[in-house]
Order: structure tokens, then C-alpha cells, then sequence
């Protein structure tokens, strides 16, 4: 444990639950959310699902890794989340990385990096940081091209909305 791999593909049943997680994000999209979608697996039973609500119940902890940590412990009837992993469409945060390793979760897999905020790798790496005390296995990069182009895409149309009403203003 401990270890990072990266997978472009990543395993059929990463493929699978991760294909779970891309429907949780277009829920999120459907909401105007940024879609960003959460599994949490065990036992190859989702446990609980989650994707961003942040905008819907303006809350700034309403991303979906932590909204699928909410409801896993509830689920669950403890805040350890052992023998569980989290599959999500994006690089978690530092505040969804730090609930990650809080919550216990010894296996993480994510889709899309993100390079201005991933606290799993791309800026640093909380959730296999020596100095605490629980650390996570972690695969990237399964259903990455998929995820990447959802978000890309919902930012485009975000930017083109906006100029529009821009123009609009002006007029």
C-alpha cells in the first residue's frame, strides 16, 4: 500500500465503477454543478454515491468525494471506511484528500488530474504523505480522457454563456 500507479486504462472493475462515477457528474451537470461524480465501492457493492452540490445546497464541503464520504459512513454506521475505495471523476482537493485519509479509505482511484488544485499528485500528494498516519493506494488516469472532456466541455459552455451576457450588457 502506499504505492501510486498510474493507469491509463486501469482494470475492468475500475473501468466499471468509474463509469459510475461519470454518471454521478452528469447528474452534477444536469444541476449546473461542476460535474464531478463519486462512488464508493464495497465488497463490489456501491456502498454510496455522490457528485457535486455545492451551488445547489451552498455548501463549500458539498463536493462529491465528501458527499459520498457522508453517505458511505452513514451507510455504514462507522466514520472508518475500511475495505472501501473511492472512485471520482477528478483529482480530489486538499479538503476531499484530507476527509480521504480521515475517513480511512485505503484505496483511491481517480479519473481526471487536476493541476490547479489535486492534492492526490499534482500539487502534492496528501493522501500518500509519510507523515500521517494512514495512507492510501492510489490509481489515476482510469476513464481520464472521458472525465477530462466533460469538464473541459462544462467550462467551455461556462465561458461562452458568460461572454454572451457580456455582449448582451453591452448592447
Amino acid at each position: 500500500m502506499g504505492e501510486m500507479t498510474a493507469e491509463e486504462e486501469g482494470s475492468e472493475r475500475d473501468r466499471t465503477w468509474m463509469a459510475e462515477a461519470i454518471a454521478e457528474a452528469r447528474r452534477a451537470e444536469a444541476l449546473g454543478e461542476v460535474p464531478v461524480g463519486a462512488v464508493i465501492v464495497r465488497e463490489e457493492e456501491v456502498i454510496a454515491r455522490g457528485h457535486n452540490l455545492t451551488h445547489t445546497t451552498d455548501d463549500p464541503s458539498g463536493h462529491a468525494e465528501m458527499v459520498a464520504i457522508r453517505r458511505a459512513a452513514d451507510a455504514l454506521g462507522h466514520w472508518r471506511l475500511l475495505d472501501c475505495t473511492l472512485y471520482v471523476t477528478l483529482e480530489p482537493c486538499a479538503m476531499c484528500a484530507g476527509a480521504i485519509v480521515l475517513s480511512r479509505i485505503p484505496r483511491l482511484v481517480f479519473a481526471a488530474h487536476d493541476p490547479k488544485a489535486g492534492m492526490c499528485g499534482s500539487l502534492e500528494n496528501l493522501v500518500q504523505d509519510p507523515r500521517l498516519n494512514h495512507r492510501v493506494e492510489l490509481t489515476t488516469g482510469v476513464l481520464g480522457a472521458e472525465a477530462g472532456d466533460m469538464l473541459r466541455d462544462f467550462f467551455r459552455r461556462r465561458r461562452a454563456a458568460r461572454a454572451r451576457t457580456a455582449e448582451d450588457a453591452q448592447r
